[in-house]
């Protein structure tokens, strides 16, 4: 291996439009990831390219996968972010990329994924992420964000995000990839922080209605609304089995009104 960068097709892309999401701090819950493996699966994606995670992952923090295969051999599934293209429709064509957030040589790594980008003329990245906040579960879920462009947040109904502090891979290569003149939107749920359960359909959902806003890629979201249902019912009957977490989400809702 040359390098960490693997091509696996050189296909003609035309204004395509590139969505990605990263395991780890920036997934609360798993909704950025769980939206992009949503969207890849929807629209038939196959294999474009991977960065390999040899350079930029501590395998005892995130570790490889043993796995059968269909010949019933064991094999290693090791851990990369990969990027994966197919088309919702016949005019728009969408780059899915779904990988970890790198643990070392971030500059290393954003310079390799900036050069996909390039590489294949990206148009607009969409960077999904999400967080965990004071917000009332059975609220709909709220996404709050950044863009390059000033309009297109006020557009899709996004609250702007106003966040200074410790930042994750979502918001350096955000900024890289400004710099290198791509139009980029970074959407972020907000998501309870007294509720564990992991995946949270509800978080991806809200980041897929945003993402389908933004980009005008549409898929169909029957069966993300129908496991949102579910899960909302699960953790309803677990908060109003448990006296003291309903008693918080009470003092939460009381807060919400008073503002």
């Amino acid at each position: 291996m040359s390098g960490p960068l693997r091509i696996h097709v050189e296909p003609t892309l035309s204004d395509a439009s590139m969505i990605a999401a990263f395991e780890g701090w920036n997934d609360a819950g798993e909704s950025a990831t769980s939206a992009v493996r949503y969207v890849a699966a929807a629209i038939h994606s196959v294999p474009l390219a991977e960065i390999d995670g040899e350079e930029f992952l501590d395998y005892t923090v995130r570790r490889p996968l043993v796995r059968f295969g269909e010949d019933g051999a064991r094999a290693i599934d090791w851990p990369a972010t990969r990027f994966r293209y197919g088309s919702p429709d016949h005019q728009r064509e969408v780059v899915a990329v779904q990988g970890i957030e790198p643990h070392m040589q971030w500059r290393r790594y954003c310079e390799l994924f900036a050069g996909v980008v390039a590489r294949w003329k990206i148009r607009r990245v969409v960077l999904l992420g999400a967080y965990v906040a004071d917000v009332v579960y059975s609220r709909p879920v709220m996404v709050t964000g950044f863009a390059t462009s000033d309009h297109l947040l006020e557009e899709i109904g996004v609250v702007p995000s106003h966040y200074e502090g410790p930042t994750g891979i979502v918001g350096v290569l955000g900024e890289r990839l400004r710099s290198d003149g791509v139009e980029v939107v970074s959407l972020w749920a907000g998501l309870p922080h007294y509720i564990s359960a992991s995946p949270n359909p509800r978080g991806a959902l809200a980041l897929l209605q945003k993402l389908s806003a933004c980009t005008g890629i549409r898929v169909d979201e029957a069966p993300l609304q129908r496991e949102a249902a579910a899960f909302e019912e699960r953790i309803s009957a677990l908060v109003a089995s448990d006296p003291e977490l309903t008693e918080y989400v009470r003092q939460l809702k009381r807060r919400e009104f008073a503002q």
